[in-house]
């Protein structure tokens, strides 16, 4: 899982100015999803959905856009993706980001992995791997201190993953969450380390420096993608030479849509907005003997619908108090299709709701309503609303009638992170 990239930020989904060899070469190998979308705008509330198979508007902790409450987090009760494999005998692992709550309470080890190596909160310095004064690199509860660049590092972790499972006879399951190209934008240059310097001279104790709202540069974005796509390689090519490529299923996607620098064409919007440039993204599935190489699907997938489909594919059954929302994939990576679904989203930021059935989406943002056709209309330009009245109200009451049965958010004051901390594209500091 990337973090922050945006549904044409690899050249296989229309990216321009710089190319993106292997993750291209992935979805040559496998299936590219044109209409995959994250279960948020931000990253915490896709991570809920994504371990837990469920919308996390269920959980009091996936009310927090992103995570920012130090009070809340994952329940360690709550079955999870890592758990319930576990529980089949898989051995499982973190490496990179987890940002689902912090130690005492919460964390990786507590959530279903056997291993955890990475970074607990939003993101980090690319080099430093701090926060402000907080030193954010952890291996299990242990924190850690390594020089490097932090996506080459969750590359070499993850590579060391796999050499010790090639030494056992056991499945596994290994979550490779990169925080690239989050911000701060810091190439694995000299540029970067003097980026990276420049933050740590400006932070004060207890500041989130890096939240970076002068930074960054187109080709820096690109650095840092095409870092990420070699860093990739890298982890693919081990596994090829280990012998387990035959034998192991690879997806690749995004927590949700880009920022500031990011390609999300052909839709409008972007992180923190539920126009489809916030939560379209890319999403890719590699699965031998399942998906036909250089395939593609528009049917509509969402984060949450992971955690049923490998449920599925590993022979075991979700947990019975905590049924799943999202479904088993496998007929659509056969090149099937699924059951007619619809599909919601909420974001505190500008009162957002919206609701996805078949063509058409139900979207209200800030008090105004509308009804889209996404596959005619990805641009989401022309509003249906009154040339389709019937439709309208049917997406609204959907979306309602779904809503009543999900937890309400709390008040946006109560939460931990401001809207301008939260979208950096303000491009200001946030206000006093």
């Amino acid at each position: 899982m990337a973090d922050d990239l945006g549904y044409a930020d690899l050249s296989c989904y229309g990216r321009r100015d710089y190319t993106t060899p292997v993750l291209d070469g992935l979805a040559a190998q496998g299936m590219r999803f044109t209409h995959g979308y994250a279960n948020s705008a931000v990253c915490s509330a896709t991570r809920f959905g994504l371990i837990t198979g469920r919308y996390q508007y269920r959980l009091r902790a996936g009310l927090e856009e992103p995570l920012g409450n130090p009070a809340l987090g994952l329940p360690p009760e709550h079955p999870t993706l890592p758990s319930l494999l576990r529980e089949l005998g898989y051995r499982t692992a973190l490496v990179g980001k987890w940002h689902l709550g912090g130690l005492p309470n919460f964390g990786p080890l507590k959530s279903g992995y056997d291993e955890f190596w990475g970074n607990r909160g939003g993101g980090v310095d690319y080099f430093t791997h701090e926060v402000g004064d907080n030193h954010d690199l952890w291996d299990g509860d242990v924190r850690v201190e390594q020089v490097g660049y932090y996506t080459d590092l969750l590359a070499e972790r993850s590579i060391r993953f796999l050499e010790e499972r090639a030494r056992e006879q056991k499945p596994w399951l290994l979550s490779l969450h990169f925080t690239a190209p989050h911000w701060p934008w810091q190439g694995n240059d000299a540029a970067g380390r003097a980026e990276s310097a420049r933050l740590d001279k400006v932070s004060e104790p207890g500041v989130l420096n890096i939240t970076h709202y002068d930074g960054g540069t187109l080709q820096t974005y690109a650095d840092m993608v095409t870092s990420l796509d070699a860093n990739v390689g890298r982890i693919l090519r081990r596994l090829s030479e280990l012998g387990m490529e035959r034998d192991t299923v690879v997806v690749f996607t995004s927590d949700n849509g880009g920022e500031r620098f990011s390609d999300t064409w052909p839709f409008s919007g972007m992180k923190t907005e539920l126009l489809e440039g916030g939560i379209r993204v890319p999403f890719i599935v590699k699965w031998p003997g399942l998906a036909a190489p250089g395939s593609t699907s528009d049917v509509p997938a969402l984060s949450m619908d992971f955690l049923p489909t490998f449920l599925a594919a590993a022979g075991g059954a979700p947990h019975p108090d905590y049924r799943p929302d999202g479904i088993d994939i496998r007929p659509a990576l056969s090149g099937g299709r699924l059951p007619e679904r619809t599909l919601f989203w909420r974001f505190h930021n500008k009162d957002q709701k919206a609701a996805r059935r078949g063509a058409y989406k139900y979207l209200s943002m800030g008090g105004n309503e509308f009804l889209f056709n996404v596959v005619e209309d990805p641009l989401e330009r022309g509003n249906l609303k009154n040339r389709l009245p019937d439709t309208f109200a049917e997406l609204k009451a959907a979306f309602d009638a779904w809503n009543a049965g999900m937890l309400q958010a709390p008040d946006v004051s109560s939460f931990g992170w401001t809207p301008q901390i939260l979208a950096d594209r303000y491009g200001q500091p946030p206000a006093p």
